[in-house]
C-alpha cells in the first residue's frame, strides 16, 4: 500500500504503523547483539589465532598476511570492521539518494536484511582457521545491516510527529534489547549446557546462526505492517533512477552548507558515537583478550547490557521530554567518559567488576543511541530522510570507524589492550565539545521542519 509522504494524521493507524516498525528493531538486534558484540569478535580472533599460530590458546606473535600487509590476528576484528565503515561511506549515500526516490521503501528494508542475514549465515561455516570467510561474512553482513537502517531510518519522519519522535526512537531501541536479549539467554543456556554432544566452538557457530535466522524470519513483520509512500523528489533530474539518485547526492552535497547545524551534528556524531560502537565492539574482545573470561561470562555480561539499556533508553526518553534530547546525549557522553575510564582499571580475572561495568554501559547505551536518532530526524529536510540517513549511518551501529581503526592499530603497536581502550575517551569528549555548538532550534528551522515543544 502507498500513502502521501505526509505523517499519517489519525493517530490510531499512525501507532499502529509505529508498533510494526518497533519489530525492525527486534529482528536486527539479535544480530547487533549476538554477533558484533559478543560472539563474532573473540570467535574470529580465535580463528585467526589459529590459522597464524595453530592454536588458538594464549598470546600469538605470529602475524597474518592480507594483500601482503601483516596483520596482527588480534587486530583482525577491529580492521574488519573499519574496512565495512570506508565502504559504507562510499555506498550508503548513494543508497539513500536512490531509496528517497523510491516509493517501494520496504522491499529495500527487507530485501537489505535478507541479504545482510544471509551473509551472516555463512558464518556458521568458519572454523579450521578459515578467517577470510569469517572477515567476508562480516563485512557483506555489516553493510547490508547499515543499507537497511538507512530505509527504517527514514520511516520514523514518515510515522511520527516530531513532539512524538524521542519516545517512538527510545521505544524501538528498548523493542530492540528485548529481543537482542531474548536470543542471548537462548544462545547463553546453549553454551553453557552443551547439548546434543556440541563443543563449544559449535555451540558458537550455532548461535551465530540463529542470530542471521532470527534477523531474517522477524524482518516479515515490519514489511507486512509498514506503508510505503510516494517519493518527493525536491529536485527533480531526467534520466534513469541510478542518475538520479547520484545526481542528488552530489547536489546534496554542493549545498549542505544551507544546512550547517545539521553537519555540525553529523561531525559530533562520527566522534562520539564512534566512542559508543568501539566499546560495543572491542567489549568482546577486551573482555576475553585482556580480562581472561570465557564466553559464558562474556555473554551473561552483555546479556546484563540489554536487560539495563532497556530501562535505560525508556529513562532517558523520558527525561528528554522535559530536558530536551541534547542535554541529555551531553549527559550520556559525560558518562561514557567515566564507563571507559573504569574499564580501563578492571582487574583481570574478577568477574563482579566486570558486571557493573557492563551495567553502567547499559544504562547510557540505549539512550545515547535512541535520542541520538530522533534529535538527527529533527535536522533533516522533508524528502531527503533516507539519503541524509544514509550519512548517519555511516557512524552508526553495525559500523565504525576512527575508533575501530584506533583501537586496532593501539594494539598492535603497544601490545595492550587497556592502551587501545583508553584512547577511546578521545572519541567522546571531541565528540561532546561539537555537540555544544549546535544550535538545535536554528538547524530544525533551517530544514523547513516544525520546532517540537521541547528540544
Amino acid at each position: 500500500m502507498t500513502v502521501t509522504s505526509t505523517v499519517l494524521q489519525d493517530p490510531v493507524a499512525r501507532r499502529r504503523e509505529q508498533r510494526g516498525w518497533y519489530w525492525y528493531d527486534w529482528a536486527n538486534s539479535a544480530f547487533v547483539t549476538t554477533v558484533g558484540t559478543v560472539l563474532a569478535g573473540p570467535y574470529l580472533t580465535s580463528v585467526a589465532k589459529e590459522a597464524a599460530c595453530g592454536t588458538s590458546e594464549g598470546d600469538c606473535s605470529v602475524d597474518l598476511s592480507l594483500v601482503g600487509i601483516p596483520v596482527s590476528p588480534g587486530a583482525l576484528f577491529a580492521y574488519v570492521i573499519t574496512f565495512t565503515t570506508i565502504l559504507s561511506a562510499l555506498l550508503l549515500p548513494v543508497v539513500g539518494a536512490f531509496v528517497d526516490r523510491s516509493a517501494h521503501k520496504r522491499r529495500y528494508l527487507a530485501g537489505f536484511a535478507w541479504v545482510g542475514s544471509a551473509f551472516a549465515a555463512l558464518l556458521f561455516f568458519v572454523r579450521d582457521g578459515n578467517w577470510a570467510l569469517g572477515a567476508v561474512a562480516m563485512i557483506g553482513a555489516s553493510l547490508c545491516l547499515g543499507a537497511s537502517l538507512v530505509v527504517y531510518d527514514a520511516f520514523l519522519i514518515q510515522i511520527s510527529t516530531p513532539d512524538e519522535r524521542d519516545g517512538v526512537s527510545s521505544r524501538g531501541w528498548a523493542f530492540g534489547y528485548v529481543g537482542g536479549g531474548l536470543l542471548l539467554v537462548l544462545n547463553l543456556a546453549l553454551v553453557l549446557t552443551l547439548p546434543f554432544g556440541l563443543t563449544e566452538g559449535s555451540a558458537v557457530r550455532v548461535s551465530l546462526l540463529s542470530a542471521a535466522l532470527w534477523w531474517a524470519g522477524f524482518t516479515i513483520i515490519p514489511l507486512l505492517r509498514l506503508h510505503d509512500r510516494t517519493p518527493i523528489d525536491p529536485d527533480p533530474v531526467s534520466g534513469s533512477m541510478v542518475r538520479r539518485s547520484f545526481a542528488q547526492l552530489w547536489h546534496t552535497l554542493r549545498h549542505a552548507r544551507a544546512y550547517p547545524m545539521t553537519l555540525m551534528f553529523l561531525v559530533a556524531y562520527l566522534f562520539f558515537n564512534d566512542g559508543v560502537q568501539t566499546v560495543i565492539y572491542a567489549s568482546s574482545v577486551y573482555g576475553s583478550e585482556e580480562l581472561g573470561f570465557g564466553t559464558e561470562v562474556l555473554i551473561i555480561a552483555i546479556l546484563l547490557v540489554q536487560i539495563v539499556a532497556i530501562f535505560g533508553a525508556l529513562g532517558l526518553g523520558r527525561l528528554a521530554r522535559t530536558r530536551g534530547a541534547k542535554k541529555v546525549i551531553l549527559g550520556s557522553i559525560v558518562a561514557w567518559v567515566v564507563v571507559v575510564f573504569f574499564g580501563f582499571l578492571l582487574p583481570a580475572g574478577s568477574p563482579v567488576p566486570f558486571f557493573v561495568l557492563a551495567a553502567s554501559i547499559g544504562l547510557v547505551l540505549g539512550g545515547t543511541q535512541a535520542l541520538s536518532r530522533s534529535l538527527y530526524s529533527q535536522l533533516v529536510p522533508l524528502g531527503r530522510e533516507a539519503e541524509y540517513f544514509s550519512l548517519y549511518q555511516a557512524t552508526e551501529r553495525g559500523t565504525s570507524w576512527l575508533g575501530t581503526l584506533a583501537f586496532g592499530i593501539a594494539f598492535q603497536v603497544t601490545g595492550s589492550y587497556r592502551v587501545a581502550i583508553l584512547l577511546i575517551v578521545v572519541f567522546f569528549v571531541v565528540g561532546g565539545l561539537l555537540l555544544r555548538k549546535v544550535d538545535v532550534r536554528r538547524g530544525i528551522v533551517e530544514a523547513g521542519n516544525t520546532v517540537p515543544a521541547v528540544i
